[in-house]
């Protein structure tokens, strides 16, 4: 096809976001695209799990119940809809939507595509017999040290497969473990006839992906300036209105809450960044190289992003079983709340058996130092304790840990309160990820429409055609003063947080160019492994990324092994951005005032 434009709107970030929102974005004005993520890395597994026990689970089936919602509206609106849904069993979840279009009297209308050949579960002894390698890209370690324990193996597949589909004339495309940037970069493919080498091009519509694929985190959602925020009711998600040339406006519905400006898009860009070389199967994009403005309210202009070819290797997530966790939490009341919760956690240890008895635990004071290192000076009212630990031996917590988060309390300080909702804590499953590489021509992608399978080519991209990319450079004038002030970092920066694995990423963001430069110098990663010393156990790195006025720290092992493996409130680094921006810096008292014009 060859579009001059196309609307594409996100309608959820993971599952188990807003269920109203595809229908507030199919209602909300003209789209052409409605595209839907539910996957991590951790939901592969919990979905092959689910398929082992019923052959046809194994989907999201909160995609079935929005659907409920939006399909008739879709087919009659002429809006194509996209999701990786389809989880380990794509073509359950294609009968699911087809047992739906019947039950809505549509089906003869309905023309369903599923995206195969990401699940590599079962031909992973093929592969390693034929010479995939498959060793964790962290560590080397040969897939061979955890092959009896892997629970799912998912290659991520990039967006010719949904292009392929929507070529093949499907109006809902269901994929399993593809990018999440495929969702929004597959419909640009299609509408505007991009080819495999065009690399800017492909890598504008992987930006475009990145920005709406977490949904109202474009929008104002978890916005440093929340009070910027005009209303969170009704809260709009995002919109790219993408064009033929790589182009594209960010913004939402009229009428809807959020807030759409250069700051909410640049905060969503560097959110779950690693280097600014984004890599996907399609191509790598420079997030150096974006430009944004302002084109009007709630509208963002995006320009100016170059790319260069893909990896030879595509990225296999391998899921895997790791032992098993349990936690614990009471309610500790004041006065002299922390001396009571410390001693409450003492007593209930003991009874635990020790905190030796197991492979790892955790005391943690909610409301006072779970997440960081407290920030007030005053003790708090209350605290809620929460104990956790982790072991191989499932039995030992149900039967050592379990029973003596209640069973301690009427033998320990007094001000306790048992959690209504609790009960006796069970242990629970820990799944560990494998990050791995897989050649492109060990997957077997496929489309299927109907009763027609076409196969889908993975070819090792061609070299680059172009000028090489150099990165823009910030010139400002740095105000001085020559008075120096101590506030906290958010006064002249913002930050977004967010997790890799057992890595978070904190990118944060100059609110002048004059405070760019100021970070440069200033916001070291010694500074950055000084403040989060108490997480951190492996190294620091930063990355700049001056046409987004923006440095991005990758601060390693810093999550307690990450995701399910992790004993910490925040596993996933999301409370990290806030707390690097409490830090107390001294700087010209001129950037200071410049910056909070």
């Amino acid at each position: 096809m060859s579009s001059d434009k196309i609307v594409i709107a996100n309608a959820g970030g993971f599952w188990g976001d807003d269920p109203t929102v595809a229908k507030r974005q199919v209602e909300g004005g003209p789209i052409d695209y409605l595209v839907m993520d539910y996957l991590a890395e951790v939901t592969m597994a919990i979905l092959q799990k689910q398929r082992q026990r019923r052959p046809d689970a194994g989907f999201a089936t909160d995609f079935i119940v929005q659907l409920r919602d939006v399909l008739p509206s879709c087919i009659e609106k002429g809006v194509k809809i996209i999701s990786n849904a389809g989880g380990v069993n794509a073509l359950a979840c294609r009968a699911a939507v087809e047992e739906l279009a019947e039950q809505q009297g549509i089906r003869d209308q309905v023309r369903v595509a599923v995206v195969l050949g990401d699940d590599v579960y079962d031909d992973l002894d093929a592969l390693l017999g034929s010479g995939e390698s498959l060793a964790n890209m962290d560590t080397g370690a040969p897939l061979s040290e955890i092959r009896d324990r892997v629970l799912s193996a998912n290659v991520y597949l990039g967006a010719a497969p949904v292009a392929k589909a929507l070529d093949m004339g499907a109006n809902v495309v269901i994929a399993g473990r593809i990018t999440d940037t495929a969702l929004a970069l597959g419909p640009m493919i299609h509408e505007f006839g991009w080819q495999e080498d065009q690399w800017d091009l492909l890598a504008s519509g992987i930006v475009a992906g990145h920005i709406l694929e977490c949904g109202a985190q474009a929008t104002g959602g978890n916005f440093t300036d929340w009070r910027k925020v005009p209303s969170f009711e009704n809260m709009g998600y995002p919109l790219v209105e993408a064009h033929g040339d790589g182009t594209f406006v960010v913004t939402k519905h009229p009428r809807t809450g959020g807030l759409v400006s250069v700051d909410t898009v640049r905060e969503q860009l560097v959110y779950e960044m690693g280097t600014p070389s984004y890599v996907a199967p399609d191509c790598v994009a420079h997030f150096d190289s974006i430009h944004l403005e302002q084109e009007g309210p709630d509208r963002v202009r995006v320009s100016g992003v170059r790319g260069e070819p893909a990896p030879e290797k595509l990225k296999v997530s391998v899921s895997f079983a790791h032992g098993f966790r349990i936690f614990g939490r009471m309610m500790v009341s004041g006065p002299d709340s922390l001396e009571k919760a410390a001693r409450a956690a003492e007593v209930f240890w003991k009874l635990a058996g020790g905190r030796d008895l197991y492979d790892e635990t955790e005391t943690q004071f909610i409301g006072w130092n779970a997440s960081h290192p407290a920030l007030a000076s005053t003790e708090p009212g209350e605290v809620l304790l929460q104990v956790a630990a982790r072991d191989s031996d499932k039995a030992k917590l149900d039967a050592r840990f379990g029973p003596f988060v209640a069973g301690s309390m009427l033998g320990s300080v007094p001000g306790m309160a048992a959690l209504a909702d609790q009960g006796r804590p069970r242990a629970s499953d820990v799944v560990g990820y494998w990050p791995a590489l897989i050649g492109r021509n060990s997957v077997n992608a496929r489309v299927s429409v109907g009763a027609v399978e076409e196969p889908v080519h993975l070819d090792t991209p061609r070299a680059a055609a172009g000028s090489p990319f150099t990165p823009c450079q910030v010139g400002a004038e740095v105000p001085r003063s020559g008075r120096e002030v101590t506030v906290p970092l958010s006064r002249v920066c913002l930050a977004r947080s967010g997790d890799k694995g057992d890595t978070a990423n904190v990118g944060v963001i100059a609110r002048t160019p004059a405070v760019y430069l100021w970070m440069l110098e200033h916001l070291t990663v010694e500074l950055v492994k000084e403040r989060f010393g108490g997480l951190c156990r492996g190294s620091v790195e930063r990355f700049e990324l001056p046409n987004l006025l923006s440095l991005n720290f990758l601060i390693h092992e810093a999550l307690g092994g990450g995701g399910t493996l992790s004993l910490r409130v925040d596993a996933q680094g999301k409370t990290y951005a806030q707390y690097l921006l409490s830090t107390e810096v001294t700087i010209d008292e001129a950037i200071v005032a410049e910056a909070e014009v």
